[in-house]
């Protein structure tokens, strides 16, 4: 061992010192020694022995200090032998000090070529470090890939190598599933090197954009090869590119951009994220990794849901409270008619009426701070002075949980409501009394609710007594002039307070606003009441006529009209029931409404075990042909107690209670009875439409119990036709996804019932199993004259016919209904042109044995 070697040197300072120190000692025995002399050797040894002390404690601490240091580390001379390791070489390598020391530095690593020293010297020469990838064999033969970093230093005119090794085989490892994981992920990943070269493609990268594996990367995405567009068209310079971009060391994130690929002439559209590599510890950037993801087919639809959109009126919006940023799409800003359009929230506020202003100003708060959806119609001015109406639907992103978004329409409703104050002009006033009529009551009283200024309001239901007896005795000439004298009476009674209005019969409203003087309805109640004191003169005759009135407050009473007036008849009820000639406040107590609800519910539970429901099918019929392509099941009630009651008074009220659920799976189950009775009679129904409700979806039930009705019956999939909502699209909660992949396995047929009617989610289309779109009658009853009602069919037939549809039209009626249908793509149609709803013996007699209808 080189006893110059630097850990050691101390050691060999000892070593070299002792032989003195030794001959000083024996000296020192010598009595003859002068006194003199003595005491300088003495000294001498005194000063050796402090030095060999000195020289172990420095040897110890240098000891210490290198076999604390975690990484392995090596000293080599010059000829590569090794003359130390530190505690963790001799662990990292598995061998003895004894075994290695002295030995060339091959036995640690037989892979290192010899090629390398020669670099490794002159970078050391130099002063610098030298970096080496290599693998380090364990004693007992392992073999592991470590990082080698080499530095030389001279001590004593000795020149030495000391080497600090890291192991790589957790980073490797990581490297092999960072690999794997590239080429199995659906995104395509290009890295690119600091100078912009192309050195790895994803195989999703390889498809994407047809790159060859067998020519060179670099190149392959070239301007000779592709053209690189923006979303307006606009094609982009080298220096606008992600990629490029990337490279200044900032992200760039979610840029849509057309590849189009020159020889071949194909366009894709991707969503561009470019994100920087740095070199560890610096801001230098190494490498940009580009991910790439497919939205061609996104973009194709986004395009026929924008066409669809523009026939509609119906514009998007998205709103970020936390930065006031609003996004518009193009119909959305077609609609407002702003130049520029509004950027803010603030800015679309600033051009509202005043008191819609308000209204949405406080609508959008309460969204935000409880979840609330939103939907209001609003009016604004456009930049050339004309007026627009609009619907303001949205609701909170649920799927920004983090950042606060809220995201709607605006669908431009200004002819309707045009039509509609045309309508309110010249029907506003009651014919018989000049008083407004129930209609302009309505609207009054919903528009003050919807108005914070003047919300809080009342209702008085006035109610004569004994007008039927006049009306009887006299007359309806009579009964007509009596009313007249009485809304007169009234009118001066309320005075400027309120508005007055005849709400139908005998009966009358008066609507004041209670804010500023909360005794104001009792007070005009009163008033009311004594103008009815003086007797009527009618025909020579006198005849006293007295009132009962009800009084419902806004908002303890109710926030919408009809709930307020059915609040105030039930309270004018209870004031004639109890003494004629008076008013009552409504009451919690005296809300028969809610006892009758209640009554509703009741009935409809045991509808089931009463077997009160049945069903009605409804043909479906192929347009071109006139054959029977299918029946639609459409539930009826008939209560014991409440008689015939209609579908959209307890479909909706079924839903909110949840009985929908058990009303559902018995529609399903009779509806599949049926099929299997036909199928056994020889009835030619190829299939029966079932709707199903948006919590059958959602519930756990549902696959299983087609499953096993379709067993029981003997049925195939084909048989049936489940009808969905479009909430069902917009949902999409993962137990609905799993409900339609399991039912499109069974082979059972999924449609959207009263497509376009709600806000057709028709991303989720190209993603769901969908067979086919019901077309509502709400656009059909219109055609082929309405334009409006045109466009939106012809628009619906090319997106079902784009996205490989079927469609079904509902609410046929006139043959011209059908041929417009038919021309337009629509595959089917039901409605009273064919048949109205029938029962099963009907559909038996009718289609037992001939399919065609025509």
């Amino acid at each position: 061992m080189n006893p110059s070697m630097p850990l050691r040197s101390s050691h060999a300072l000892r070593g070299r010192a002792e032989p003195a120190l030794a001959a000083l000692r024996a000296a020192l025995l010598d009595d003859a020694l002068a006194a003199s002399t003595r005491d300088a050797l003495d000294r001498t040894r005194d000063t050796l022995e402090a030095l060999c002390k000195d020289a172990t404690s420095l040897h110890d601490r240098h000891q210490a200090l290198f076999d604390a240091i975690p990484d392995p580390i090596t000293l080599l001379d010059e000829q590569g032998r090794l003359l130390d390791l530190n505690r963790a070489a001799l662990q990292a390598y598995g061998w003895s000090r004894d075994e290695v020391i002295g030995q060339p530095v091959d036995v640690l690593s037989p892979d290192l070529a010899r090629e390398h020293k020669g670099p490794a010297w002159d970078a050391i020469e130099r002063g610098e470090s030298y970096v080496i990838d290599t693998i380090n064999v364990h004693a007992d033969g392992t073999r592991r890939p470590v990082e080698v970093h080499a530095a030389g230093f001279e001590h004593d005119g000795v020149r030495y190598i000391v080497t600090v090794t890291r192991d790589l085989t957790g980073r490797r490892n990581a490297e092999l599933r960072y690999r794997e994981l590239m080429e199995t992920i659906d995104k395509g990943v290009i890295v690119r090197d600091a100078d912009g070269r192309m050195v790895y493609a994803n195989a999703a990268a390889m498809r994407m954009f047809d790159l060859d594996a067998n020519r060179p990367l670099d190149g392959a995405l070239g301007h000779d090869r592709w053209l690189v567009i923006d979303e307006n068209g606009r094609e982009l310079a080298q220096d606008e590119m992600p990629a490029v971009r990337a490279r200044s060391g900032v992200v760039v994130s979610s840029t849509v951009l057309g590849f189009y690929q020159r020889e071949q002439r194909r366009l894709i559209w991707v969503s561009v994220t470019a994100v920087p590599q740095f070199v560890t510890g610096t801001d230098h950037v190494e490498q940009v990794l580009t991910l790439f993801t497919d939205v061609t087919e996104l973009k194709r639809d986004s395009s026929l849901f924008d066409r669809a959109q523009s026939l509609a009126h119906i514009g998007g919006w998205e709103w970020e409270p936390g930065h006031d940023r609003l996004y518009l799409t193009d119909e959305a800003q077609r609609i407002l008619g702003h130049t520029p359009a509004p950027r803010t929230m603030d800015q679309l506020l600033a051009r509202l009426r005043d008191g819609d202003r308000r209204r949405l100003r406080i609508a959008l708060d309460v969204a935000l701070a409880e979840g609330r959806h939103i939907e209001l119609e609003i009016g604004c001015f456009r930049d050339d002075g004309r007026s627009v109406w609009m619907r303001f639907i949205g609701e909170v992103d649920a799927n920004k949980p983090l950042q606060a978004r809220l995201s709607g329409t605006l669908q431009d409703i200004t002819e309707r409501r045009q039509q509609e104050e045309t309508r309110a002009v010249q029907a506003r006033n009651d014919t018989l009394t000049h008083v407004l009529n129930r209609d302009a009551a309505l609207f009054e009283l919903q528009a003050r609710l919807e108005d914070p200024t003047q919300a809080a309001l009342a209702v008085l239901y006035i109610d004569l007594d004994r007008f039927k007896l006049v009306n009887d005795v006299l007359g309806h000439a009579a009964g007509d002039r009596l009313l007249g004298s009485a809304a007169r009476r009234i009118q001066r009674a309320v005075g400027s307070e309120g508005l007055i209005a005849r709400f139908g019969g005998d009966e009358f409203l008066v609507i004041c606003t209670t804010g500023d003087d909360p005794e104001r309805p009792v007070r005009l109640a009163k008033a009311v009441l004594d103008v009815f004191g003086d007797s009527f003169r009618m025909e020579g005759e006198e005849f006293s006529i007295t009132a009962s009135i009800g009084i419902a407050e806004a908002p303890a009473d109710g926030t919408v009209a009809q709930a307020l007036i059915q609040n105030a008849d039930v309270a004018m009820y209870d004031s004639k029931r109890r003494a004629r000639n008076a008013w009552q406040r409504f009451t919690p107590e005296l809300a028969e409404q809610q006892q009758a609800r209640l009554q509703l519910e009741n009935q409809l539970r045991r509808a089931i075990e009463n077997h009160e429901f049945r069903l009605l099918y409804q043909p479906q019929v192929d347009l071109a042909t006139g054959v029977l392509v299918g029946v639609e099941a459409l539930i009826r009630w008939r209560n014991q107690e409440l008689g015939e009651i209609r579908p959209d008074l307890f479909i909706g009220h079924a839903e909110m209670t949840g009985d929908i659920v058990g009303i559902g799976t018995w529609a399903l189950r009779e509806a599949c009875r049926q099929m299997r009775h036909w199928r056994n009679a020889g009835v030619a129904v190829p299939r029966v439409a079932v709707n199903v409700s948006y919590r059958q979806f959602v519930g756990e039930g549902l696959v299983r119990n087609v499953r096993a009705l379709l067993n029981e019956f003997g049925l195939d999939g084909a048989s049936l036709e489940l009808e969905v909502t479009e909430r069902v699209l917009i949902e999409d909660v993962p137990e609905t996804l799993r409900a339609f992949a399991e039912l499109r396995d069974m082979g059972i047929a999924l449609s959207i019932d009263d497509f376009g009617e709600g806000y057709s989610a028709l991303n989720y289309l190209r993603r769901l199993p969908i067979h086919g779109l019901k077309l509502s009658q709400l656009f059909v009853r219109g055609v082929p004259d309405n334009q409006s009602d045109v466009a939106v069919c012809q628009a619906v037939a090319g997106i079902a016919k784009g996205l490989g549809l079927s469609t079904v039209a509902e609410g046929v009626e006139s043959e011209r209904q059908r041929v417009f249908l038919r021309d337009i793509g629509i595959d089917v149609g039901q409605g009273y042109l064919y048949a109205p709803a029938l029962s099963a013996d009907e559909i038996e007699s009718r289609y037992g044995q001939v399919v065609e209808t025509r």
